[in-house]
């Protein structure tokens, strides 16, 4: 029996978009979400008539980061998350500009899909938080191509508090480009989009390289911050908080009373 498709492209007019369309956990980053994400985002970066990428989503919320139901599991997180980290390398490698758009919240890994990017548009009601430390893991991955976007001390206090920011304060610390109303949302994006494809693409590419120049290997520093993600989701600190999550009550760690 097959599958259905979690991640569908389209392409228009030069601009591929990605949909996350999972709607039923939060567009979550299951082990067949990961896959898709980096199949569809590899056609889209080797077809020569696409131009602008746009990455965006189904549902009420752009990503709730990690699939807990799976992080459930022994061990941890299903399978490899190698395909997370290939998808966040090639993101921020890609030639070709690419743009998030969300219409919804993001948490966790969400945040860093949408770092990984060029470009993030978002509503202006739209809710982000690194929830991470509360169920007892580690932003560890998402936190490499974060740290080239926000600046630091936000980035501190968002990371430990885990608390939730709104989109006007997104902006104001580098995570988002622009918050717009709902109803201005497809305008904004499209109206950067078209900006884009008046760039000569050889010449995109190149710019891209440049403002990488001075950062260090993001793909070596994905991997070792992997090691410390699956050794927090697999400790008996992150299971009890995954329990917790799952089951809606507080985690054995926070003081009675």
């Amino acid at each position: 029996m097959t599958s259905t498709e979690l991640v569908h492209l389209e392409k228009e007019r030069g601009v591929a978009t990605l949909t996350l369309d999972s709607p039923q956990n939060r567009n979550a980053l299951s082990a067949q979400l990961r896959s898709e994400l980096w199949e569809r985002l590899q056609e889209a970066l080797n077809d020569d008539a696409v131009r602008v990428i746009v990455l965006t989503h189904t549902g009420p919320v752009f990503c709730a980061g990690a699939d807990l139901k799976e992080a459930r599991q022994p061990g941890g997180q299903k399978g490899s998350t190698d395909d997370f980290l290939a998808v966040l390398d090639a993101l921020w490698q890609s030639g070709k500009p690419v743009v998030a758009r969300l219409s919804g919240p993001a948490r966790a890994g969400g945040l860093g899909l949408m770092a990984a990017c060029d470009f993030a548009v978002a509503t202006d009601s739209t809710t982000f938080a690194f929830t991470e430390v509360r169920i007892g893991v580690v932003p560890a991955v998402i936190s490499v191509p974060l740290q080239a976007r926000v600046i630091p001390h936000a980035l501190h206090r968002y990371f430990l508090t885990g608390e939730t920011f709104d989109a006007r304060r997104a902006v104001e610390i580098g995570l988002l480009t622009a918050a717009v109303s709902g109803e201005n949302l497809d305008a904004e994006v499209r109206r950067l989009t078209d900006d884009l494809i008046l760039g000569a693409p050889g010449a995109l590419a190149r710019t891209k390289e440049l403002l990488h120049a001075s950062a260090p290997s993001l793909l070596e520093s994905l991997k070792t911050m992997q090691a410390v993600s699956k050794a927090y989701f697999s400790s008996s600190e992150g299971q009890e908080g995954v329990r917790a999550f799952s089951e809606k009550r507080t985690p054995s760690w926070i003081p009675a009373g």
